[in-house]
């Protein structure tokens, strides 16, 4: 079953072919680039996507744990690390198979514990690192934990810094540091960020977009190794006499579509077979209860859950605290594929005339990456992806992280950002580029 697994971490369209880091300049293998000639504290590094599971069985992250927990044990004991930072998908709540109770009838706090057991090493090596008091560790939230309560994080990684500024989202500075923003980037995926609005009559609360379900039923998939759907994909045709509205919901559907034919399912789409009990969901689901339908061909298209996903985006963007406005057409166009979550970078940071961010550090992608902009100023600035630790990366390669080296007080100095490589337990430089901050 592993050597079937795919990887689940961008919930949209995927497009297929993307190559790991066409910025890639070097491939220089680095001893250790925790430590340098000085004894000053200052280096920032962060690391995404992660995804530690509660059940080893399916989890995406077995195999490269050990290799983590090495590296991990490198950060600890450098001379020079002064922060890590985890910009999302730490832990896992997503990647689960559909017809498997999440929480066992239990609840959140138990499944987290549940995830540190399961992988009590690599919790253990954050605990240290925290408790010891010399790194500054913060997590911030993504879409596979954005349901995961702040409490419940503490229980686990107790004294963690958690960076968050609306339920399910946080973007964070390095102290000293305002010219620098992390985050996961799910902020601005329709499909994946956080959605108060779509359920709140049957999930008063609940915050799990539709990529939940995506992700749900995908997982369903990689379990049964199936390849064919059981029934039929119920066609639905446009509304030439439709709105806007209609004709994204249309795409919608597509979306939908193209979705079930990636990752076929032995199940019929009218089983109730989708097993909530969480985040206010109770129901049992089905696959048409979510899937855009037709009464007639041509006719209007409805949908039962996630009603009105396209027509109350801008309000969602309000609540998730997204600085420009983006379109609800554009955000299906965005959240198609990893470069468009990339291009959030410059949309909400490098182009817009109220931020004074230089450097900006998404994950959610699974696709590691450093690459320059100039900002509406005309200053050069460089938007950096972490990449992924998860064992099979589809997308590119795994074990990536990030390195922020600031700039020191001499004149000619710039502050450096690295991506780095894991790899067989090897430091290897793939990218890198600098800016006067």
């Amino acid at each position: 079953m592993k050597n079937n697994r795919f990887p689940l971490h961008f919930i949209g369209l995927i497009v297929i072919g993307l190559l790991f880091i066409t910025s890639c300049k070097k491939n220089d293998i680095i001893l250790d680039p925790f430590n340098n000639d000085t004894n000053i504290r200052n280096l920032i590094v962060v690391i995404s996507d992660i995804h530690l599971g509660a059940n080893i069985s399916y989890a995406e992250i077995d195999e490269n744990r050990n290799s983590l927990n090495i590296m991990l044990e490198k950060i600890r004991t450098s001379r020079n690390v002064k922060e890590l930072v985890i910009a999302g998908d730490l832990l896992d709540e997503w990647f689960v198979p559909a017809t498997t109770d999440t929480y066992d009838g239990k609840d959140q706090s138990d499944f987290v514990q549940q995830i540190a057991a399961t992988n009590s090493e690599t919790i253990g090596k954050f605990n240290q690192i925290i408790q010891e008091g010399k790194i500054l560790v913060t997590y911030v939230p993504g879409n596979h934990d954005l349901a995961i309560s702040a409490e419940n994080v503490n229980l686990i990684l107790p004294g963690i810094n958690q960076a968050r500024d609306a339920a399910g989202l946080g973007t964070y500075s390095p102290v000293g540091y305002p010219e620098i923003a992390i985050e996961h980037g799910h902020r601005y995926n329709i499909i994946v960020s956080p959605d108060p609005i779509s359920n709140r009559d049957i999930a008063p609360g609940s915050i799990l977009p539709v990529g939940y379900f995506f992700t749900r039923l995908a997982v369903q998939h990689v379990m049964q190794g199936c390849t064919q759907n059981t029934d039929d994909i119920p066609l639905v045709t446009p509304n030439t006499a439709g709105d806007l509205s209609q004709e994204l919901l249309y795409g919608y559907w597509q979306n939908w579509a193209w979705w079930l034919n990636m990752f076929p399912i032995e199940n019929h789409f009218n089983e109730k077979m989708i097993v909530t009990n969480i985040d206010g969901f109770t129901e049992t689901f089905s696959v048409n209860d979510f899937l855009p339908y037709q009464d007639i061909q041509g006719g209007e298209i409805k949908v039962n859950y996630y009603n009105g996903i396209q027509d109350t985006w801008e309000e969602r963007c309000t609540d998730n605290n997204v600085d420009v406005n983006i379109s609800a057409a554009d955000a299906f166009k965005y959240a198609a594929s990893p470069t468009g979550t990339d291009t959030m970078a410059v949309i909400q940071y490098f182009s817009n005339p109220n931020s004074t961010k230089r450097i900006v550090i998404f994950g959610h992608t699974h696709v590691s990456k450093i690459k320059t902009y100039n900002n509406y100023n005309g200053q050069k600035s460089i938007y950096a992806n972490s990449g992924t630790w998860i064992d099979e990366n589809h997308n590119g390669s795994t074990m990536d992280f990030i390195l922020v080296s600031p700039q020191s007080d001499n004149t000619d100095s710039q502050t450096l950002v690295t991506l780095y490589n894991f790899a067989n337990e090897l430091i290897t430089e793939i990218s890198k580029d600098s800016l006067k901050l």
